[in-house]
């Protein structure tokens, strides 16, 4: 019973530590990130079911598409990569630390033999007189030798850049780093948005995704107090948009008059503000002058679009349109007049040329004063306390690959043992964990000019 459990843990263990499951892993990681790409996530079902009809709507929904990566079999994909990449750093780094704490410090001949890298030497030095010389060669060249005497046999063992052997440690704990960053962030996080109107404040925004979106209490108060646009010139193509944030918190206004523009937000108490979107109000406020022809006589009136008012005589007038550039002459505005018992007349009027009317004919001559039309600003919101795990991890994958993929473990080791003639015979061998090739030829440099040092 005993050997069938620790045959069944032992199985467990092998799959957790299995090559094969990371490569699956990353596959399955990477297509259904493309799903996540290509179905846009978190928007209104409406709008899902007009673009891929009802029926595909409720199968994507219940495969959990529209919110993939909050969905249990993306979460649980992680969770098996996190298992997986944990697994297989515990089972390599026992022996990764013995290779680098208990290095081979007295190499037997089989040894050498193994080495891509052999030299061997013989000189009429004695054994001691190399020894010294290729310890102060090696702490010149490479890096200071350890010295062991076994057996009649002077072994010297240098090495450089033994903790490169943890890059890939490094960059297995970035990952899980990282992972712990985006469950704190969306654990404890949220993304919303809100639309405030210029001169209004508000101090909740609405959570994205589900059929409805959720209310969320921000503690303190948002108020756009001004939206302002500018545009390319000659023409009505948006250059940049604007929202003038004050932040009041407790009564009191701990920001002041904020730009908020388009890749510059707003952050406070960890929560960002996006510049995201715009658009009008209500009804856009018209004040229109009406002057009578005959006796010069001016009135002015403030309107809102479709309301009308009454002109001396007992006419009424109302702007029906407008637009805030026409024809590239400025605002204008669509007026109507209508008296009893004849059909209504409408015509434009341009703000920029306030005579443009008078060339009509008729009892009035109308222009446009001023158009005013209130700015609503669309600030995405968004708040993330797992973000700077999420750099930290960023940080330590990218030191863990630079050091995993460029540096490597460089040992040495040079064996001096006596002959039978009196001269010393040397074996001389080296090794990299990675990179190897490069490896061999500064060996082959490093073994010539050793042999010169012995020989001078």
């Amino acid at each position: 019973m005993n050997k069938q459990k620790r045959s069944f843990i032992n199985a467990i263990w092998d799959f957790c530590c299995s090559l094969k499951l990371t490569i699956v892993i990353l596959i399955l990681l990477a297509a259904t990130s493309i799903i996540g790409t290509v179905i846009q996530q978190n928007k209104q079902p409406e709008e899902y079911i007009r673009i891929y009809g009802e029926a595909t709507f409720r199968l994507f929904e219940k495969l959990n598409f529209f919110d993939m990566y909050h969905s249990w079999w993306f979460l649980a994909l992680l969770t098996l990569f996190a298992i997986n990449l944990t697994a297989c750093s515990i089972k390599r780094l026992p022996r990764v630390l013995k290779v680098v704490k208990n290095p081979n410090l007295t190499p037997d001949e089989s040894f050498y033999r193994s080495l891509s890298t052999l030299e061997e030497v013989v000189t009429k030095e004695k054994p001691e007189t190399v020894r010294d010389k290729i310890a102060a060669f090696l702490k010149k060249e490479f890096a200071e030798p350890k010295i062991t005497e076994e057996d009649g046999k002077i072994h010297l063992y240098s090495e450089k850049m033994a903790w490169a052997r943890f890059g890939v440690y490094i960059t297995h704990a970035s990952i899980l780093i990282i992972f712990i960053g985006a469950i704190i962030g969306n654990v404890f996080g949220f993304k919303a948005f809100v639309n405030i109107v210029e001169g209004t404040e508000t101090s909740r925004v609405w959570k994205r995704g589900g059929a409805e979106p959720t209310p969320i209490d921000l503690g303190f108060t948002v108020r756009c107090e001004d939206f302002s646009m500018t545009y390319y010139e000659g023409s009505m193509r948006p250059k940049e948009y604007k929202s003038l944030i004050t932040v009041i918190d407790n009564g009191e206004k701990v920001v002041i008059d904020r730009p908020v523009i388009v890749n510059d937000p707003l952050t406070y108490k960890g929560i960002v503000f996006y510049q995201s979107s715009y658009g009008p109000a209500g009804n856009p406020i018209f004040t229109i002058e009406a002057t009578e022809r005959a006796s010069g006589e001016k009135q002015t009136y403030t309107l809102e679009q479709g309301k009308t008012a009454r002109l001396p005589g007992g006419a009424t007038v109302r702007v029906t349109n407008f637009a805030e550039n026409f024809q590239n002459f400025g605002p204008a505005a669509r007026i109507e007049v209508a008296k009893a018992g004849q059909a209504p007349r409408s015509f434009t009027v341009l703000k920029n040329f306030p005579q443009f009317d008078a060339q009509r004919g008729g009892d009035y001559i109308f222009s446009l004063a001023s158009l005013e039309q209130r700015q609503y600003t669309g600030l995405q919101v968004a708040k993330d306390p797992g973000v700077w795990v999420v750099w930290i991890g960023c940080t330590l994958l990218v030191v863990g690959s630079i050091v995993a993929f460029f540096l490597s473990h460089r040992r040495v080791w040079v064996s001096i043992m006596p002959l039978e003639d009196g001269r010393s015979g040397i074996m001389m061998g080296g090794n990299a964990h990675r990179n190897q090739a490069a490896f061999e030829m500064a060996f082959d440099d490093m073994k010539d000019k050793l042999k010169k040092e012995i020989n001078s």
